[in-house]
């Protein structure tokens, strides 16, 4: 589960007021966890660097400092802020890393490190408002040092709820967080700046979770692909569906061939593709299995439609008045038949335009990324990289649909069931065609009878965790999506 930062603070205040563990030693199981973790990843620092604030996040960098120095590391802590604001818990930690000899200096004395190992205590999930000026210059010197950095519990500077930087963050290698993962390590900026992520309950009770409802679900690939059963002797293809790719306006082959094929190699019964004549040939000589038809207009798409039982509208579709009025009758029949859609890119963009007719169908499914996100809620793409969460809440609820909010830690929206973020991709992504091929996978496992919020999970997990696969394998630069589609499939036949 992925929790909001007050939620942690909540979990954190039933532990200690009503389960009787001392604040005290709650931070010093932090502090042992950084520490452990520091020394697995980096078994023999020559330096360890401590960065401490004033808050319980300083607290725990105190006892990073404190265990350290009993196991004789070398270490040192750089003070930024008020020392004379620590109270509490992490006043007693700072005594416990002063009686252990701790070398302490204040920030605008000391040097930036050159050796060893950085930890990242200066702030916490607390901070509410933009990073202040002398906590500022204590994160760029982190940065720059050309460290490993390990964070605690949370990058400084990043928010807990959203993944936005509040002006500027503390770049971790990893980061080790407590009590309860916070969402914004996993979406928008989080992946960047919080590096691998470890986690440690602090041993709190594990009943105490029951008392708060996290309210979103961090997803796993293995425990979803079992959504789709094993086939059975019997089956034929009428038993798996009949997807139907509409798109490839001029020039705009391509998308449809990629959606169309991921679709089939993904256990689609049978794939049909509607597009320009001009494409036809093209598709065909690429998969000879999809079923492709040269549409020029609705009355063409007419019989088409009705042989399908799932609809992927927008790969390469266009903004013209051939795609409109493809998408407009696409979609009146869903409405009218009860067919599931998967729409995508430039349906996206039509929809957002109001070009769309009033109805909307009762199953489907929207992918749009943040810029579409933004057309379809009236907003700029900042807003909506600032409030993903929400932004995706809004989006199912506007149109009452379930959305994939597509990007780093891509959300996962669906009517009667809790929100999800996916942990998979990479920036190797970022080329042509995922997002078509996406829409084919989902197309795939709605004509196999997924419902849309399994469809959504496990599409966007295989897609992702389909392309961290081959970054590893082949690196990230040149990774295209077309490559994804045999990946794909070995992934559903559990083969990989």
């Amino acid at each position: 589960m992925l929790y909001r930062a007050e939620q942690v603070r909540e979990l954190d205040r039933i532990a200690i007021e009503e389960r009787g563990i001392a604040g005290i030693q709650l931070m010093k199981r932090a502090g042992r966890a950084v520490l452990d973790t520091l020394l697995e990843c980096w078994p023999e620092p020559e330096l360890i660097t401590v960065y401490c604030g004033t808050g319980n996040n300083g607290g725990d960098g105190y006892i990073v400092a404190a265990l350290a120095a009993e196991k004789n590391i070398p270490v040192q802590v750089i003070r930024v802020g008020d020392a004379s604001k620590l109270a509490g818990d992490a006043d007693s930690a700072f005594d416990y890393a002063w009686n252990n000899h701790v070398e302490m200096t204040d920030l605008e004395k000391a040097q930036a490190p050159e050796q060893g190992v950085i930890v990242d205590a200066l702030l916490g999930t607390g901070l509410g408002g933009g990073v202040r000026d002398e906590f500022r210059t204590a994160i760029e010197q982190i940065n720059q040092s050309g460290l490993p950095v390990i964070a605690v519990d949370i990058p400084s500077g990043l928010c807990g709820d959203s993944g936005a930087v509040l002006g500027c963050a503390a770049k971790a290698d990893l980061t080790v967080s407590f009590i309860g993962l916070k969402r914004g390590l996993y979406t928008a900026m989080g992946p960047e700046y919080s590096g691998e992520i470890f986690f440690d309950d602090l041993a709190v009770p594990a009943d105490i979770y029951e008392q708060i409802d996290a309210g979103v679900e961090l997803l796993e690939l293995d425990e979803l692909l079992y959504a789709l059963p094993a086939r059975q002797r019997h089956d034929h293809k009428g038993c798996f569906g009949h997807v139907l790719v509409i798109g490839g306006d001029s020039g705009f082959g391509g998308a449809v061939a990629m959606a169309a094929e991921a679709a089939a190699r993904c256990g689609a019964g049978l794939v049909s593709v509607a597009t320009q004549p001009e494409h036809v040939a093209g598709v065909m000589a690429r998969c000879p299995e999809l079923m492709v038809r040269a549409v020029a207009n609705h009355h063409e798409l007419a019989p088409l439609l009705e042989n399908a039982s799932v609809l992927v509208v927008g790969p390469g579709l266009g903004q013209s008045s051939w795609s409109e009025q493809l998408l407009h009758h696409a979609v009146a029949h869903a409405v009218e038949q009860d067919k599931p859609v998967v729409m995508d890119a430039d349906a996206l963009n039509l929809l957002a335009e109001g070009r769309v007719i009033e109805d909307y169908p009762s199953r489907w499914l929207l992918t749009p990324h943040p810029g579409e996100a933004a057309r379809l809620l009236d907003c700029s793409t900042d807003a909506v990289q600032k409030g993903r969460f929400p932004m995706a809440a809004t989006l199912k609820e506007r149109y009452k649909a379930a959305v994939i909010l597509k990007g780093a830690g891509s959300l996962v929206a669906a009517p009667g069931a809790p929100m999800a973020l996916c942990p998979y991709g990479n920036p190797g992504m970022a080329s042509g065609g995922m997002g078509d091929v996406l829409s084919g996978v989902l197309g795939a496992l709605l004509a196999q009878g997924l419902n849309l919020a399994t469809t959504a999970r496990l599409g966007s997990c295989l897609h992702g965790y389909s392309a961290d696969w081959l970054a590893q394998e082949y690196g990230e630069r040149g990774l295209l999506a077309s490559d994804l589609i045999a990946v794909m499939r070995q992934l559903l036949n559990r083969s990989l």
